[in-house]
């Protein structure tokens, strides 16, 4: 279907996001009309501009306070109406938005908004121009869709339809099924954003924290399904207001967007894409350095082995079980210390996940590769990190551990697997991750959970894949990016016995995180345990956590190196968490 999106999805000025949509690949725009009387442009360059670019101009909006008003208000109403359909005229725009009125002038008649609207849609008629009346979630007398809609219905008039928006209609808890009863001809646009479930004022929900469709809490994709089956064939735009947004990056915004409608449209069954091949594990984790002594004296202590070198780049693999860290000396960037520059994620078919990537526009990695190396897909996410897709020892696809010669057996193990990965975002890119994660790597997400950090907020959100599948968590921190706690990315390792594994870390010098005894006061009050079990918690810094279903968590970490850190975790009794209640004393260690 035809894509668009509305220019006050994006920052910039007019020109800027006019190239930025068309650069990401949608059809079409909304003009918003603050956007234009900003612009130093004449509607007829802007026409010509938009056109150069291949996108149409598929709405005016908006509108507003034009209907059930006393007559003296409506003559003014027509008088501006009219200017404004002179302009979309000079524009090219076929297609006004007109908002469900919010002014103390607007009375509660519906006889006297359809025949108003009617008397709107004559004049719009004569300049060729459809008039589609929106339901605003926080209007003053009309603020529901099937409200509109009755209204537009009593008109009768055939350039009157309706604009149907998935944040008014499910902001409210309406059910949008009644969409089917309208006809699709009617219904002249449908504009689209997802939101988080958020308990506040509508009106300030609408406008600081929508976002794009797979990125919030609504069902979506189950509204343009109804839509479809009205019979609507018009463009899906995007209609978002965020504070993010508006200070972000025009180019990735709109390349976010549009990923967002092709997930979406795949998702309500209109557009077939390459299926997900969801990873099966986490085959390594590769950190950057420009000095990889302290983070191989730290591997060593935590009882992990350098067991091979690649044959043809600075790149050592440490294994410990079925856990593997690769150290690379030569990608890091020389300004910066250590950090988590890449994942290796299983995958069954890894030509097939680079498919699925491609399609919805996360760009492929130049392949830094000799002859001799094993050829891997990569794609880069949104906050730079690097993802491989890997088919590690199997004997049907090449694997790549055969691009290194071994030097060493693993020592006995503690550390059984990695448990999860945790990789902090720039605050512009936490939900542009959350929304890539999720369709080009087919991870659930979880609910978000925002943490006391010393210096500000620390909001969190985990995706995975099953229970045995590999687990993320993006974290987006408060802090300046300099400062190596809260913005230090982690590795998490599973272990089956923590106390011993613990014990064994603090005897070959390993640096672990001190815990204030305070916590384990508050854990005596929060929980029951048995004999001698805090007092071991308490003497090793280890932390814990119990969930409703009597799950248990127990976990500690190290000090941190450079950007990383890393964290062992002991799983028990169907735990599925990370810990959460806990980081903010993790968060506190780290500063000090």
């Amino acid at each position: 279907m035809r894509k668009s999106i509305a220019t006050v999805c994006l920052s910039g000025t007019l020109t800027e996001k006019l190239t930025a949509a068309a650069r990401a690949g949608f059809d079409g725009v909304e003009i918003f009309e603050n956007d234009l009387l900003a612009s130093p442009l004449t509607p007829e360059e802007i026409a010509a501009r938009t056109a150069d670019l291949g996108l149409g101009i598929d709405l005016y909006q908006p509108m507003r306070d034009i209907e059930a008003v006393p007559e003296e208000v409506f003559a003014r109403n027509l008088r501006r109406a009219r200017h404004k359909f002179e302009l979309m005229g000079r524009l090219g725009a076929e297609t006004v938005l007109v908002c469900s009125g919010v002014s103390p002038q607007t009375v509660d008649d519906d006889a006297l908004a359809a025949e108003q609207l009617s008397r709107l849609a004559d004049l719009a008629q004569e300049f060729g121009i459809r008039v589609a009346y929106e339901a605003l979630a926080w209007g003053r007398h009309v603020s529901t869709y099937d409200h509109a809609w009755r209204i537009v219905e009593t008109a009768g008039h055939p350039a009157l339809g309706t604009c149907l928006d998935s944040f008014h209609i499910l902001s409210r808890g309406s059910d949008p099924k009644g969409i089917e009863s309208i006809p699709g001809e009617k219904i002249f646009f449908v504009q689209l954003a997802d939101a988080p479930r958020m308990a506040m004022d509508v009106l300030q929900w609408s406008r600081h924290y929508r976002c794009f469709p797979g990125q919030g809490g609504f069902d979506v994709a189950g509204l343009l399904r109804h839509v479809l089956n009205a019979g609507y064939e018009g463009p899906l735009s995007l209609e978002v207001f965020n504070d993010v947004f508006r200070q972000a990056d025009a180019g990735r915004t709109a390349l976010d967007g549009l990923r967002s409608l092709l997930a979406l449209e795949e998702d309500a069954g209109i557009l077939p894409l390459p299926a997900p091949v969801i990873p099966s594990g986490v085959a390594f984790a590769e950190l950057a350095t420009s000095d990889p002594e302290p983070v191989g004296e730290l591997l060593t202590a935590l009882g992990f082995t350098r067991t091979a070198r690649h044959h043809g780049k600075p790149v050592d693999l440490w294994t410990q079980g079925e856990a593997r860290v690769l150290v690379n000396t030569g990608a890091a960037d020389r300004r910066t210390d250590t950090t988590l520059a890449a994942v290796g994620l299983e995958t069954a078919d890894p030509a097939a996940s680079a498919r699925r990537a491609e399609a919805l526009l996360a760009p492929a990695l130049p392949k830094r590769r000799t002859a001799l190396d094993v050829p891997l897909e990569s794609i880069a996410a949104p906050d730079g990190t690097e993802v491989l897709f890997c088919a590690t020892g199997r004997p049907e696809l090449p694997s790549w551990t055969d691009d290194f010669a071994y030097t060493a057996d693993s020592a006995p193990a503690d550390v059984t697997a990695i448990d999860h990965l945790a990789l902090t975002q720039p605050w512009h890119h936490f939900d542009e991750s959350v929304l890539f994660h999720r369709t080009v790597l087919g991870l659930s997400p979880h609910d978000t959970v925002e943490l006391a950090d010393p210096y500000g907020l620390f909001r969190s959100r985990a995706l995975s894949a099953s229970s045995d599948g590999p687990r993320l968590v993006l974290n987006l921190a408060p802090s300046p990016a300099e400062d190596g706690g809260t913005w230090a990315r982690h590795v998490a390792f599973a272990v089956d016995d923590l106390v011993a594994a613990v014990r064994r870390f603090r005897a070959a010098g390993a640096p672990l995180l001190r815990i204030p005894a305070n916590y384990y006061d508050d854990l005596q009050a929060r929980f029951e345990f048995a004999e001698g079990e805090l007092e071991t918690l308490r003497e090793l810094g280890i932390l814990y956590d119990r969930d409703e279903r009597g799950g248990e968590f127990r976990h500690c970490y190290t000090e941190t190196v450079g950007h990383v850190f890393f964290e062992f975790v002991q799983r028990s009794g169907g735990y599925s968490g990370f810990g959460a209640a806990n980081a903010p004393v993790r968060l506190a260690a780290q500063r000090r």
